[in-house]
């Protein structure tokens, strides 16, 4: 098996991790853990696994210049804090296929922010894209009155694109970090300062978990999102970045939505609705003009 075949497959399992673990966090958030002490686990877990590649020899270990100091902080606060804590927030209120759907608007808000912030021009068939993806972000959020166990799913849709929104900022601000540096130190650092930042939310719900609560498979769900859904995640697709290109990265986000609605309908018995399959195909479709415009289209 080459290494580009691995490539693929490091992605393929990260995807479908991300894909479970809409699910596996509900079953045991909030009625085991609260949102933030959930992401204080996560974080101050991760953090720890990934600071103990630094004993692994120089190769592991760079000196981070002055200038760059500001970008990883920016890349805790919004790449790991304000990322997780709203999308946990907003994951407690909706439904996981809600959840995964407006996940993928983060194409286009990457698009959107880097075209604010790194001036980047932006034709009339991306712009075109734009509006239809986040049109039908909205139309699922605004549609989303289902009323679940712990509140409307509208707000929790709103707190997942706001996550959405941090995670672009964030892929926008460190991607230039990743050319200088390597990719397992940025991200040390970034998971450190994060862990800062979530730790005055985290950390008190933290405190109020009451482990004698906890059974086998409530051990298991809380182990699956930790290490296979935050660490293993992570580390594949630095592997993945190694042998393909971002863009070819970013694709198998895609599956997501198609792993989480599967496993959401087989096993909490979620309703694929008329609403959120036109929410579906606005976004991939906006996502399809943004990346591939109207020509690839007329040539299918």
């Amino acid at each position: 098996m080459n290494n580009k075949t691995k490539a693929h497959l490091a992605l393929l399992g990260a995807n479908l991790f991300y894909g479970a673990g809409f699910t596996v966090a509900k079953s045991i958030m909030p009625r085991l853990i609260e949102p933030l002490g959930f992401i204080f686990i996560r974080v101050s877990v991760v953090t720890i696994l990934f600071w103990l590649s630094y004993i692994g020899g120089e190769k592991y270990r760079s000196k981070i210049e002055k200038k760059d100091w500001p970008i990883l902080i920016l890349g805790g606060l919004f790449g790991v804090a304000l990322n997780q804590m709203l999308f946990f927030l907003g994951l407690n209120l909706t439904f996981p296929i809600h959840a995964a759907l407006i996940m993928m608007s983060t194409p286009l808000l990457i698009t959107i922010i880097a075209t604010i912030v790194l001036k980047e021009k932006i034709g009339s068939t991306k712009a075109v894209g734009l509006l239809v993806g986040i049109g039908g972000a909205f139309l699922l959020m605004s549609a989303g009155k289902e009323i679940t166990m712990t509140g409307s799913s509208s707000l929790g849709d709103l707190f997942v694109f706001l996550n959405a929104a941090s995670y672009a900022i964030y892929l926008v601000l460190i991607k230039p970090l990743m050319q200088r540096y390597r990719p397992i130190v940025v991200i040390r650092w970034v998971f450190l300062f994060g862990f800062i930042f979530v730790l005055p939310f985290g950390g008190p719900q933290f405190a109020r978990i009451d482990w004698s609560l906890f059974g086998t498979q409530d051990y298991l769900a809380l182990s699956f999102i930790v290490i296979c859904v935050t660490f293993f995640t992570y580390l594949w697709n630095i592997y993945a970045l190694r042998f393909l290109s971002p863009s070819t990265a970013g694709a198998y986000i895609y599956l997501q939505p198609m792993f989480a609605a599967f496993i959401s309908v087989i096993f909490t018995g979620e309703q694929l609705t008329a609403v959120k399959l036109l929410a579906t195909c606005m976004i991939f479709g906006g996502v399809y003009l943004v990346n591939f415009g109207f020509k690839r289209l007329k040539r299918n």
